[in-house]
């Protein structure tokens, strides 16, 4: 789909690695909201932005923690998506 590795969620896409950045799958109402964050971008890779998708940099995910917080973002959305 975009070239990288992802991980699914009950066959969900939940995160996944574009280059050196974080993919991150969150409620769509949430997007503008996550997007105020640190060393995070909207998740545009065909020209059309995606609601309910980010990118997080390298810089945003340095530590375990801040890895950590995205994946259980990404995992509480996705976890409450039917399964595929």
């Amino acid at each position: 789909m975009f070239g990288g590795v992802a991980f699914l969620l009950n066959g969900n896409m939940c995160v996944g690695i574009h280059k050196t950045d974080l993919i991150v799958r969150l409620a769509p109402e949430e997007t503008d909201k996550a997007l105020t964050q640190a060393h995070t971008r909207v998740f545009d890779l065909t020209g059309r932005p995606m609601k309910g998708w980010i990118l997080v940099g390298p810089a945003g995910l340095k530590t375990d923690a801040k890895l950590g917080k995205w994946i259980q973002v990404a995992a509480k959305y996705v976890s409450a998506l039917p399964a595929k």
